[in-house]
């Protein structure tokens, strides 16, 4: 099932995804919230009446940085033997067609196209064969990083936390189990131009791998998101650029970068 979270009349709401077709596709209303017991009120709108929000408003985004070999070694980084975690925090995120604004304090604006994990329950010290049983479902990410700020400063609390700085959507697709979402394609285009393109299979830590060590620091609650790492081909974006990231049996999130304001 495909779970987004939108705004109609001034109204928000939960709705089930139904339809294949991109020009036909509806939303089932849900009764509550998908978190907790819910079931599809029957009231049905079109997408295109609605506009998207992020599927979901964590209360933290966990985001694992360089967990793909050729992304770390295209800027220069060692593997890391470990996983190697930062914070995005909740303000950073937006929905799918919301606009990314382009900080004031920085000139290097890159993209980073990834795979996010949203948690269904409230957990830690989850075992990695028991991963499955924490994950809701999965969305699409854009990590997107002040490259600059983030060499100048070494700590990356500006770098990739400012406001507009995590795109998350456009739904979360709760149909893929563990194994499915560990080999999915992952692309990345800026106005039309593909810039990144890898598979999930490329992970250096695999996904369960992830979520056992977060959780064995910090408890997780239903709606935090994990971002898994970004595939090689990171780069420039600019004001005007339309950038969209692709994700295999979820969809594509979609942002115009935009000038601060």
């Amino acid at each position: 099932m495909r779970i987004a979270r939108f705004s109609i009349d001034g109204n928000v709401a939960f709705g089930a995804v139904e339809g294949d077709k991109p020009d036909e596709l509806v939303l089932d209303i849900i009764k509550g919230i998908p978190f907790a017991e819910y079931e599809l009120s029957g009231t049905k709108v079109p997408l295109s009446k609605v506009r998207l929000l992020p599927p979901v408003l964590p209360n933290k985004v966990v985001a694992f940085g360089r967990n793909y070999a050729e992304h770390a070694r295209e800027l220069g980084n060692e593997v890391p033997d470990a996983p190697f975690a930062f914070f995005k925090p909740s303000t950073s995120v937006v929905g799918s067609g919301d606009e990314i604004q382009y900080p004031s304090f920085s000139e290097e604006l890159h993209h980073e196209a990834e795979l996010a994990v949203v948690i269904g329950r409230m957990c830690r010290e989850v075992p990695r064969e028991r991963a499955q049983d924490v994950i809701f479902g999965y969305t699409c990410a854009n990590d997107v990083t002040a490259r600059d700020v983030q060499r100048r400063e070494k700590q990356w609390a500006r770098a990739k936390g400012f406001d507009t700085a995590c795109p998350l959507g456009p739904w979360i697709e709760t149909g893929l189990d563990l194994a499915a979402a560990s080999d999915l394609t992952v692309q990345l285009t800026v106005n039309g131009e593909q810039r990144q393109l890898g598979r999930t299979s490329e992970m250096i830590h695999p996904i369960e791998d992830l979520i056992a060590n977060i959780s064995e620091a910090m408890t997780l609650l239903p709606g935090d998101v994990i971002l898994t790492g970004t595939p090689a081909g990171v780069g420039p974006l600019n004001v005007g650029d339309q950038v969209a990231v692709t994700i295999e049996g979820i969809g594509t999130l979609t942002n115009k970068v935009v000038k601060r304001g």
